[in-house]
């Protein structure tokens, strides 16, 4: 079966799932990327020597307007002609190839898949016009691939039957982050000296921008009782347009010690995933958030807000973390503070973090792809 997956770009995290996807018996894998990053939100580097399957990066144009990115692309409907797909599967709903490819496969009767990340938490969702967009796009589909719980809900709310729902957990290589981690923390003292960082520290890894919660947690942080600010740092590992004034509110937390080492390459988040206490994570709007994934796989306690994705299947209250309330600053102050105090807790949370997460790979990620392509090639 030619499988065609259409998605945006060449995501390092993603390389692992279409590498598995790739090695599944009775499919063949194409993979059409609309552009190989996004450099005005992405920093990654671009992981081409770790590919393992056909793909190509179609002609692109790109814009942003305010927060909304605008992707034009040329040649979809001949990438799609020269690749005879026998299923499509399709990263979303808001480029224009993504609706080209839509129309392509209803004129050539091709299986269309949707692999959509949405929640009811997303803050995308309060636009009524963007609704009505993916209500359409939806409805014309013959399939769905979500990655958890939260997101096979959410389509579920615009009537799709359950049974055109598949589940492919999200996944980042566990394997590599548990390896690179576990190397790390062999090396503790000296890696934390070489960069600079705090004996223990809270961490947030991400974009530094204000839709992630980044001015909630400097706020939790700068709440804590100063005798467990002058014990614990807090470390944003990230870039973004909210750094500025975070480096600014941070000077008045005394004591304490908040640091901004900038952004890092996926090779790199190990060390700091592997010298923190805790990854916190409270963002306002994310489909999933797969640094949760990257932390788990790195042996650490998780605090994160409802409005995560992976929340629900990911984190159990008082068992590997705590579920906060999105934009509850009091509520972060007291998970932080709660976790923190207890060091033995936060190594047998951490434990069970990567207990469950083993179970989120990059293979069972493709299979979930895999299942619901061929229950529609039927």
């Amino acid at each position: 079966m030619k499988l065609v997956l259409l998605t945006e770009i060449i995501a390092p995290y993603r390389l692992p799932v279409f590498n598995a996807l790739a090695q599944h018996d009775g499919i063949e894998l194409h993979v059409i990327f609309l552009a190989e990053t996004d450099e005005s939100l992405r920093q990654w580097r671009v992981y081409t020597e770790e590919i393992r399957f056909s793909y190509e990066v179609l002609p692109s144009w790109r814009a942003r307007l305010g927060k909304s990115s605008f992707l034009v692309n040329s040649g979809v409907s001949a990438a799609l002609v020269k690749a005879a797909p026998n299923v499509i599967v399709c990263g979303g709903y808001n480029y224009a190839a993504s609706w080209q490819a839509l129309r392509w496969a209803g004129r050539h009767n091709v299986p269309f898949l949707v692999w959509i990340e949405s929640t009811s938490a997303d803050e995308r969702g309060h636009r009524r016009f963007v609704e009505y967009l993916k209500d359409r796009f939806l409805q014309r589909a013959r399939g769905f691939i979500v990655p958890g719980s939260s997101s096979f809900e959410y389509v579920k709310s615009f009537g799709i039957s359950e049974n055109l729902i598949f589940i492919a957990p999200n996944a980042v290589d566990v394997g590599l982050f548990d390896c690179l981690s576990s190397l790390a923390r062999k090396e503790a003292g000296a890696r934390r000296a070489t960069l600079g960082l705090p004996p223990r520290y809270f961490l947030f890894t991400g974009r530094l921008v204000e839709a992630k919660g980044v001015f909630d947690l400097i706020e939790a942080y700068g709440r804590l009782a100063s005798e467990l600010r002058d014990m614990l740092g807090l470390v944003f590992v990230g870039d973004g347009v909210a750094r500025t004034e975070l480096q600014g509110r941070a000077t008045g937390i005394i004591p304490g010690k908040v640091q901004f080492p900038g952004f890092k390459q996926r090779d790199e988040l190990a060390t700091y995933y592997a010298c923190s206490d805790m990854f916190v994570f409270p963002t306002h709007s994310d489909p999933w958030g797969l640094v949760v994934n990257e932390a788990m796989s790195c042996t650490l306690p998780i605090v994160v807000s409802s409005a995560a994705g992976c929340a629900a299947d990911l984190v159990t209250n008082d068992w590997n973390g705590r579920v906060i309330e999105a934009g509850s600053v009091e509520q972060l102050t007291a998970a932080m503070n709660d976790l923190a105090v207890d060091i033995r807790t936060l190594g047998e949370m951490g434990k069970r973090s990567r207990e469950r997460i083993s179970r989120y790979t990059p293979e069972l990620c493709a299979q979930g792809i895999a299942n619901a392509a061929l229950e529609n090639c039927k």
